[in-house]
C-alpha cells in the first residue's frame, strides 16, 4: 500500500523506528530568555514543535506562566517549564545546551537599532551574567539588538568568568539572510526554498552586506536593481517597523529565523554533517573582531569559519564601507563592559 507520498507503509514504519532512535540524542534542553515577547512567544511555541527539543525553559520577567501553561498543552513531547523574575533566572539556565536571547526592547518608527544600546546593553550583560555562571558550556544565541554591540557585551562578560568559548558564542543574523532570500525568489520567479543567499558583515543598516555573486542557484541583476535589492534587504527591518507604525518591529519573521538558526545548531549538536548557517561571531576575516560570514557547525559549535570568499567588486565596496561602522559598535559593547561596576 503506498500513501500520498508515494511511499509503502512499512517504509514509513522504518522510518518512525529509525526517527526513535535518532530522538535519544535529540533531548536538548533549550531556553528562551525573553519568552514572553514578540519575538519570545512564537518562538518558544516553533521551538515546542520541534522533535529535536527535549526541554524547554522559559524565561522572562513577566507572564511567564501564562505562556509556559499554554505551550505545554500542545502535543509534542518537549517538557515546557516556565520562569519569572530574577530570582528563577539561575534556575531556569541550569543544564542548558543552547540558550536563546530575543530578550530587550523592541524599535519604535524613527528608532535605529542603536537606539536601543542603553537598555538593551544592561539586559543581555545581567543575561550573559547568569549564562556564564549556571551553562558556561551552552551554545548562546543573540537575538537581542544591536547585535554588532551586544555580542561583544556577552563575550567580554563570559571572560570575566573565564569561561568564554568563541565558538558558542553567535549573533543570530539569519533574518537577514531568510529576507534575502524571499526577495531574490520574489524577483526572480524561484521557489525560496531553494534559494540561498549568504549574508556577511552585521546585523544593522549598511554593515549587512548580501552576497548576491554567490547566491545558489546563480541570479544576476543589472546595477541599478542590485543596488535597489541590497538596500531593501538592508533597510527590511525598518520596511516592517513602519508598516508596524508604532506597534513594534519584526517578531514573526524574527522568531522563524531565530528557530531555523537554532535548529542547525542542534542538528550539528546531533552529529549531523555540512551544516552551515552565516552568524556575527568573532572572527580572523576582516580587521573587525566580529564579523558575520558562512560558518561550518558542529558538536562543539563552529567547526570551520568559511570566510568571505570569492566578492565581486560592488561586495568588496560595500565590505569596505562597512568596516568602520562595525568597529564603532564592538568598541562601544566592550566599553559597556569594561565600565560596568
Amino acid at each position: 500500500v503506498k500513501n500520498k507520498g508515494g511511499k509503502c507503509n512499512d517504509e514509513i514504519l522504518r522510518e518512525n523506528i529509525t526517527s526513535s532512535r535518532q530522538l535519544k540524542h535529540n533531548n536538548a534542553k533549550v531556553a528562551v530568555l525573553g519568552a514572553s515577547g514578540g519575538i519570545g512567544q512564537p518562538l518558544s511555541l516553533l521551538l515546542k514543535n520541534s522533535p529535536l527539543v527535549g526541554e524547554l525553559s522559559l524565561f522572562d520577567i513577566a507572564h511567564t506562566p501564562g505562556v509556559a501553561a499554554d505551550l505545554s498543552h500542545i502535543e509534542t513531547r518537549a517538557r515546557v517549564t516556565g520562569y519569572m523574575g530574577p530570582d528563577q533566572l539561575n534556575d531556569a539556565l541550569k543544564g542548558c545546551d543552547v540558550v536563546v536571547i530575543p530578550a530587550g526592547v523592541p524599535r519604535k518608527p524613527g528608532m535605529t537599532r542603536d537606539d536601543l544600546f542603553n537598555t538593551n546593553a544592561t539586559i543581555v550583560a545581567t543575561l550573559a551574567d547568569a549564562c556564564a555562571r549556571n551553562c558556561p558550556e551552552a551554545m548562546i544565541c543573540i537575538i537581542a539588538n544591536p547585535v554588532n554591540s551586544t555580542i561583544p557585551i556577552t563575550s567580554e562578560v563570559m571572560k570575566k568568568y573565564g569561561v568564554y568559548n568563541p565558538n558558542r558564542v553567535f549573533g543570530v543574523t539569519t533574518l537577514d539572510i531568510v529576507r534575502a532570500n524571499a526577495f531574490v525568489a520574489e524577483l526572480k520567479g524561484l521557489d525560496p526554498a531553494r534559494v540561498n543567499v549568504p549574508v556577511i558583515g552585521g546585523h544593522a543598516g549598511k554593515t549587512i552586506i548580501p552576497l548576491i555573486s554567490q547566491a545558489t542557484p546563480k541570479v544576476e541583476f543589472p546595477a541599478d536593481q542590485l543596488s535597489a535589492l541590497t538596500a531593501r534587504i538592508q533597510d527590511a527591518g525598518t520596511e516592517v517597523v513602519k508598516a508596524k507604525a508604532g506597534a513594534g518591529s519584526a517578531t514573526l519573521s524574527m522568531a522563524y529565523a531565530g528557530a531555523r538558526f537554532t535548529f542547525s545548531i542542534l542538528d550539528a549538536m546531533n552529529g549531523k554533517e555540512g551544516v552551515v548557517e552565516c552568524a556575527y561571531v568573532r572572527s580572523e576575516e576582516t580587521e573587525c573582531k566580529y564579523f558575520s560570514t558562512p560558518l561550518l557547525l558542529g558538536k562543539q559549535g563552529i567547526e570551520k569559519n568559511l570566510g568571505l570568499g570569492k566578492l565581486s567588486a560592488f561586495e568588496e565596496k560595500l565590505v569596505a564601507e562597512a568596516i568602520g561602522e562595525l568597529k564603532g559598535s564592538i568598541k562601544k559593547g566592550e566599553d559597556f563592559v569594561a565600565n560596568m561596576k
